[in-house]
């Protein structure tokens, strides 16, 4: 069976293309839900204009169907509560010198 875990695992071979960091550690996934071989995924953008939104969609669907065990998935797109860099994993914080 998928977990949450599983599939944020698989997220992290996911990176924003303009910046260089996986979208999991950017903080752009609020949320990870598995219903049997379904799951749905609530995340947001660094920035609501982004031009490449539906890239990221795709690219995020295409990273979980991927995994054995998951027959479909959908991406949402959310932007409340708003991305803001205090969303970096901590790992990145510290890189960053925040």
């Amino acid at each position: 069976m998928v977990t949450s875990e599983t599939i944020t695992n698989a997220l992290r071979s996911v990176y924003d293309p303009e910046i260089p960091i996986n979208i999991v550690d950017l903080g752009l996934i609020y949320e990870v839900r598995v219903q049997d071989d379904h799951v749905r995924i609530a995340m947001t953008l660094t920035a609501p204009h982004c031009p490449l939104a539906g890239v990221l969609q795709q690219n995020v669907k295409g990273a979980v169907e991927k995994l054995e065990g998951v027959r479909s998935a959908e991406v949402d797109l959310v932007w409340d509560p708003p991305w803001t860099p205090d969303r970096l994993s901590p790992e990145l914080k510290a890189e960053f010198g925040m």
